[in-house]
């Protein structure tokens, strides 16, 4: 490579043209005009998606809808454990706890391994 020259250049460059070109554009057009598409065309021609915007003024047959209003529900009681069946909570490896019930036997968890 020669210094200070370097081949990332986007400068636009003139295209050059061949003897039937013109032809060729004048029937490119032609053919453009005919669907209706040209950019001549286009600029004149209203943009729309294609979606329309239901009408939901007027009035439809639909199920009818109650309007009664229901009373705001009260908050429940919270719940709160007054049994007897637990007696205690026995740690296991890496402070895991778990519950011990009445009728389990503690030195199970006392025992316990991992």
């Amino acid at each position: 490579m020669v210094r200070g020259l370097s081949t990332n250049n986007t400068r636009r460059r003139k295209q050059k043209r061949k003897p039937g070109d013109v032809q060729l554009q004048a029937a490119h057009d032609q053919w453009l005009r005919k669907r209706g598409v040209h950019p001549d065309q286009l600029k004149t021609k209203e943009k729309r998606s294609g979606n329309s915007v239901p009408d939901y003024s007027t009035t439809r047959s639909t199920i009818p809808t109650s309007d009664t209003i229901v009373p705001i529900q009260e908050r429940r009681n919270d719940k709160v454990y007054t049994g007897d069946y637990i007696i205690g909570i026995a740690t296991l490896h890496k402070s895991n706890l778990v519950p011990v019930g009445r009728g389990d036997n503690p030195e199970v968890y006392a025992k316990m391994r991992r």
